[in-house]
């Protein structure tokens, strides 16, 4: 679910190398991971420790990694999915039950975090939550206040949903994630309406919402604004806490002082969980099974989360993230805008059909 970085780590294997029967040869762990979504010295550090060599491979769509585990036959063992894309996979019995006996470090988790994975799978019994973030708006300090005010709603939706708004940031520029799945529940959510509807009446009013403010939008897409909200391009978008985080390291390292900040909206966003998951027909459980207990550790997953700006699912390694993100109630959200906080829920084929049309027409402005 989350868009490429642009700090680039040591890839410990060639990106996209074919799967196949000479990985199943050797006792490896074989990841399937979002592009740099997991610090560079983890997988280093753990074949150091155990002796087991990491070889990885990687995707950029959530729908690319769902589509090539349902074929099955993958020669991966562990991989990273979004909570959403749980429930189908379980249902088509590509993963494999966890056996916590294996996992000593189980208990380091966050039980409010197990209970929004428990959303998309019951009882915790398949997924073991690894980053989590939300979708949220950021935002460039300067040039938001130049156009709309010291008084901008940067705290709320209003700030992107209100035609008189958003007609005014277009001056500096507004992006959006190139993301029906986030984009049009969101929109749902502002109006009042279950931010995972089957009804077309619903999807209607979402479409015509999106529509009205279609014409302000800069462009979609789910990490250029990384660049251009570092460089000042754009002032405003709609996009992933860890994506704006990237755009402010950008930007600090760039020192052209923009100030950058992220924020939750006060109506409530969403919120989303990637997990690891082990594969059933996994060549080398035991292996990865070893490499999750390994990653619930607190100092390794917090080193994750300070080199992706994401919080982590294990409660025990907060006070071992940076203070400037896990004091940061955007990044590490309080109970109360937890509380306000939906996750992303599968849709029958009929309403993501509906959802998918919705957004092309969006996407076009007809």
């Amino acid at each position: 679910m989350k868009c490429p970085r642009l700090l680039h780590s040591v890839l410990f294997t060639a990106c996209g190398l074919a799967m196949g029967a000479s990985w199943a040869d050797a006792p490896s762990v074989n990841l399937y991971n979002w592009y740099d979504f997991i610090a560079p010295e983890a997988p280093k550090d753990f074949q150091k420790e155990t002796g087991t060599p990491m070889v990885l491979d990687t995707f950029d769509s959530a729908e690319v990694m769902q589509s090539k585990l349902m074929v099955g036959r993958t020669g991966y063992d562990v991989v990273v999915v979004t909570n959403s894309a749980l429930p189908n996979l379980i249902k088509a019995g590509v993963l494999q039950e966890l056996d916590n006996s294996q996992l000593g470090n189980r208990s380091n988790l966050d039980p409010e975090i197990l209970a929004k994975v428990a959303q998309n799978d019951p009882g915790n019994r398949y997924a073991i939550p690894y980053m989590w973030g939300t979708t949220g708006i950021g935002y460039d300090v300067e040039q938001v206040t130049k156009v709309l005010g010291a008084a901008a709603p940067v705290d709320s939706w209003d700030l992107i949903f209100k035609e008189e708004n958003i007609a005014k940031l277009s001056q500096c520029g507004v992006a959006m994630l190139d993301s029906p799945g986030e984009i049009i529940p969101i929109a749902l959510h502002y109006l009042g309406l279950p931010p995972d509807s089957q009804s077309p009446e619903d999807y209607a009013k979402a479409e015509a919402l999106l529509l009205k403010i279609r014409p302000y939008i800069t462009y979609f897409d789910s990490s250029r604004f990384i660049t251009d909200l570092a460089n000042g391009n754009i002032c405003a978008v709609v996009a992933w806490s860890g994506g704006v985080h990237d755009a402010q390291v950008a930007a600090e390292r760039s020192k052209n002082g923009r100030q950058l900040i992220y924020r939750i909206p006060r109506e409530g966003s969403s919120v989303w969980v990637e997990n690891l998951v082990l594969l059933k027909d996994a060549p080398h459980p035991e292996q990865g099974m070893s490499f999750i207990n390994y990653m619930l550790r607190p100092q390794i997953i917090a080193n994750s989360t300070n080199y992706l700006g994401y919080p982590n699912g294990n409660k025990n390694a907060t006070a071992l993230v940076d203070e400037s993100l896990r004091n940061n109630p955007n990044v590490y959200p309080s109970a109360a805008t937890l509380a306000t906080l939906f996750p992303s829920q599968p849709l029958p084929l009929k309403a993501e059909r509906i959802r998918t049309r919705v957004w092309s027409k969006v996407k076009s402005g007809t």
